[in-house]
């Protein structure tokens, strides 16, 4: 599999876009365009890849990486993925845009179509992105593997020396570190982790020089 990343919103959002070569299947995961501008940066990617997209998924539904949902929705006629446990932030989008003082047209609330759990495969040609549920950051966050190419979509759960947020709602560090612990870094150490904001890294590095797991 292929993937390629375009960075929107002031919160620095990756907006990832995972495809197989043979077939042009692709999936466009967390998509945070906020403006015509970004929805039109995402739309180019897409046509200069020349893929189709078959599945939106989101890691979690924290306003920051699920904005863009309705115009990929609306563009590509795709339902949203994520898990069933994330559905309260789907349906408090405005208030959370309100929390982050966002001037952007009010979001209205964002339903789960197809629900995700832990170990569902979601296909793209003959690969597949793994679910892995690891709450903590949020209630129902997910990391997205891709065993066969070696890498991991990792969302807000874990990020190049450092971990998600767990202040916000439904937070929980405890949660967090042990899901990580248990099933990221039980992954190969050259496995590359691709997180939603910032530079990727790789899981023997986390291993390595992460302060918060303690491995």
């Amino acid at each position: 599999m292929k993937i390629t990343s375009v960075e929107f919103n002031l919160f620095g959002v990756n907006t990832y876009i995972v495809w197989d070569e043979p077939t042009g299947q692709a999936a466009i995961i967390d998509p945070g365009m906020m403006d015509r501008h970004e929805q039109q940066m995402l739309y180019d990617t897409i046509e200069e890849l020349g893929v189709k997209p078959t599945h939106l998924i989101n890691t979690h539904l924290h306003i920051d990486h699920c904005y863009g949902n309705d115009y990929v929705m609306s563009t590509y006629n795709l339902p949203t993925e994520a898990n069933l446990n994330e559905a309260p932030l789907g349906q408090q989008r405005s208030g959370q845009a309100k929390m982050f003082h966002l001037r952007v047209p009010e979001p209205t609330p964002l339903r789960i179509d197809h629900e995700l759990h832990e170990g569902d495969r979601i296909y793209l040609g003959n690969e597949y992105l793994e679910v892995l549920e690891i709450p903590g950051h949020s209630p129902g966050s997910i990391v997205l593997y891709a065993p066969q190419s070696g890498f991991v979509i990792s969302g807000d759960v874990l990020f190049n020396r450092s971990i998600g947020r767990t202040d916000l709602p439904g937070g929980s560090m405890p949660l967090l570190i042990n899901g990580i612990r248990r099933k990221l870094m039980t992954l190969p150490d050259d496995t590359i982790v691709y997180p939603g904001h910032g530079g990727a890294t790789t899981i023997g590095a986390e291993k390595r020089s992460n302060p918060y797991i303690g491995i």
